[in-house]
């Protein structure tokens, strides 16, 4: 089994850790944040802890930090590992690209690629063929619908549908 750090303990970080432990892949999960009585250090430790972890997530909602963060860890070394919640349904054909968090009842469907630090939140809908460039995020129930492209950083508000 892998240990899996998770940069940002706020409320992004806590979903993030109960969808990485439900998963069951991981032995161990911890967290980095400069502000955090639950983290076990500050963010900036994330190279003297390598030999314990070898795998990494950012869960910060702040795309520009998350995507500057997830550059940082790949350069160490980490793997970015998605996390992807046993609840979502994700295509087989789906290419799910590094650092990218699928929360629960979330859909990704045929052929949908996600971007390096995507996130897809609960019960939001990737449609077949769609791509969301890096650090784009689908909020709670939206949509994006089949063939559409959803440019980089993009936030889509909860309820949102983008269409052709």
């Amino acid at each position: 089994m892998e240990n899996l750090l998770i940069i940002g303990a706020g409320q992004y970080g806590a979903l993030t850790y109960e969808i990485a432990q439900s998963t069951g892949r991981f032995e161990r999960i911890e967290f980095l944040d400069d502000n955090s009585k639950r983290a076990i250090g500050k963010i900036s430790d994330y190279e003297k802890l390598k030999d314990c972890f070898s795998c990494a997530v950012v869960a910060i909602g702040d795309v520009d930090i998350r995507l500057k963060f997830l550059a940082e860890l790949k350069a160490a070394g980490y793997c970015l590992t998605p996390v992807i919640s046993p609840s979502a349904w994700v295509s087989p054909s789906a290419e799910i690209g590094e650092g990218v968090i699928i929360e629960p009842n979330a859909t990704v469907s045929t052929g949908a690629v996600l971007g390096f630090g995507c996130i897809v939140s609960a019960g939001a809908v990737v449609n077949h063929n769609a791509v969301m460039d890096e650090g784009s995020h689908a909020n709670c129930n939206s949509t994006v619908e089949a063939r559409v492209h959803l440019p980089a950083k993009r936030k889509l508000a909860c309820g949102e549908v983008v269409s052709l």
